[in-house]
């Protein structure tokens, strides 16, 4: 392919790509390993094991209290049950331990200890079905059925398929008598739709205690596989998330009965801010360690369709970096900074991809008054914030307040705006506070190919040879991002290499995206579940082999 030129930018440097990548150490084990895991057989193994899983209705709900007294998390011995009697030698060869109960720890040691281990992450648990929609699945949702091409349920595709897969990858290597080299392990948590304090917050804590920070070499949680962008196909693992923010808004103002009403209720000077709030929308802006901006490299050196104006866009970005967020002041400030043509182009594409690149606003919970002829005394408000790479969750925090003070003038309120103490605070206010889970976007996952200054390849080389080894070389690798958060948000101390990737898929098959996650009709592909499966153990073949720590 010959380089894109355009307006003095050679496009032939950008998103260079590894050749497939087979496991080098007992490579004939490995090849009649794989050809097995491509057979009928396994696949018709596979299925049922990954879908007796599936009618497991193993789920968390929001409401859940602590694992000690809360009975719903009772469904989790079940899948532990399950996975024990499944996957005999994963429990036999393997130290497993359960962490707080429920979360499932297990260390494959390998036979060098100098080399970091790498983690497989997945999470056993999965979202509620509401119970209104339970007619309009295809398939019923703990039914586990499959069709010939797909097994259908809550949970297939997110995440019990990965799940599944690791499970199956490692028993598959412990059939053949394989002993890794460099140690796996294997950090199941049960509570990730619900934020995973309970799961994922105390397996990595316990990593961390045990090895120490930044003692992990590569860690794969779940995440994005295969995507279509611009006329062409690449594997696209999450190197970064969002940050999170929650703004709780309190307004307090004399009650009284609703026949001598007040010019404005604490209901409509809530609505006055929330209306504010609403239009002071944030700009895209792609930071210069935000994936999307190598996705977009990628884009316009591979992609056949790739927009002319995003590919000059991206020339004058390599001559004009910008060096702050259109967003980083207050908004009766923000038209005098540069805004960020080439993030807002690119975020024409779709609503979807224009929040991997702006911070996102939601006002999602609202709540007050307690009778029809009361003036309402406190009224309350809560706003989500997904916090753009290259900003900080502050910023939403300030802008916020800066609306608050012009309402709380208005309406001569005092604004208390993220006070320390909030237990004397009362009268005519409006009252500010942050969530107690803030989150700065994730570190950025390096993805040279190399290792700096040497020819060894880095786990983001390993992991790119290891899926162009699988799907070809036609495949082509790009950085990814989420806009949510994984339970790697407790990982970031342990490596600088996560990556959240979901690396089985069927090239035949023109359904892209993540299988109905959350919704209706959610499915996996079982040509994808097996290719996952092969993928696994691939990549513990090849980390192996690798020469990074």
């Amino acid at each position: 392919m010959l380089p894109f030129k355009d307006d003095g930018l050679d496009l032939s440097s950008q998103c260079p790509q590894v050749d497939a990548l087979k496991p080098a150490i007992q490579s004939e084990l490995f090849s009649d390993l794989d050809e097995k895991l491509a057979s009928a057989d396994f696949r018709d193994a596979s299925v049922k094991r990954l879908s007796d899983l599936v009618k497991i209705p193993s789920i968390s709900y929001d409401d859940m209290g602590t694992v000690e007294k809360d009975e719903r998390f009772k469904i989790f011995y079940d899948v532990e049950k399950y996975l024990k009697e499944t996957y005999p030698l994963v429990h036999s060869k393997l130290q497993k331990e359960n962490v707080n109960t429920h979360a499932l720890l297990y260390t494959w040691k390998g036979s060098d200890e100098t080399l970091k281990p790498t983690v497989l992450m997945a999470h056993q648990d999965v979202v509620p079905v509401e119970k209104s929609t339970i007619d309009t699945w295809t398939h019923p949702p703990f039914s586990g059925h499959y069709d010939g091409k797909y097994i259908w349920g809550r949970g297939a595709s997110d995440c019990k398929n990965q799940l599944t897969a690791v499970y199956e990858a490692i028993e598959s290597l412990l059939e053949v008598n394989y002993q890794p080299k460099r140690t796996v392990i294997l950090s199941f948590g049960f509570d990730e739709e619900i934020s995973g304090t309970r799961g994922a917050g105390s397996l990595a804590a316990h990593i961390l205690d045990r090895y120490g920070k930044d003692s992990v070499a590569a860690i794969i949680d779940e995440g994005a596989g295969r995507e279509l962008k611009w006329g062409a196909g690449y594997a696209a693992p999450a190197v970064g998330e969002k940050g999170y923010t929650d703004v709780h808004i309190t307004i307090r103002m004399p009650g009284g009965h609703s026949s001598v009403p007040s010019p404005h209720t604490s209901i409509g000077v809530l609505s006055e801010l929330v209306t504010l709030i609403e239009k002071d929308t944030y700009r895209p802006y792609l930071a210069s360690n935000n994936p999307i901006l190598g996705q977009l490299q990628c884009g316009a050196r591979y992609s056949p369709s790739f927009p002319k104006k995003l590919r000059h866009l991206l020339s004058h970005r390599a001559r004009h970096p910008l060096t702050v967020s259109p967003n980083s002041l207050p908004s009766c400030a923000k038209h005098s900074v540069a805004h960020d043509p080439l993030a807002e182009a690119a975020a024409q594409e779709s609503p979807a991809v224009r929040y991997l690149m702006q911070t996102s606003q939601a006002v999602d919970l609202i709540s007050g008054g307690a009778k029809v002829n009361a003036l309402p005394e406190l009224t309350s408000a809560v706003v989500n914030h997904r916090v753009n790479v290259g900003e900080h969750p502050s910023v939403p925090q300030k802008r916020i307040a800066h609306l608050a003070a012009k309402v709380a003038h208005a309406h001569n309120l005092t604004l208390f705006a993220f006070p320390e103490d909030e237990s004397k605070i009362g009268g005519r206010s409006i009252l500010l506070s942050a969530s107690q889970t803030t989150l700065e976007p994730a570190p950025s996952t390096p993805i040279d190919n190399y290792v700096p200054g040497t020819e060894k390849l880095s786990p983001w080389g390993v992991l790119s040879g290891t899926t162009r080894d699988l799907y070809g070389e036609e495949i082509k690798m790009a950085p990814g991002m989420t806009t949510g958060n994984t339970d790697t948000r407790y990982y970031w101390d342990l490596s600088k290499h996560i990556f959240r990737y979901g690396p089985g898929w069927d090239p035949e098959d023109d359904e892209f995206g993540f299988g109905n996650i959350h919704t209706v009709d959610e499915k996996q592909s079982v040509t994808g579940h097996v290719n996952a499966v092969r993928w696994f153990v691939k990549w513990i073949g090849n980390v192996d082999g690798a020469e990074f720590e």
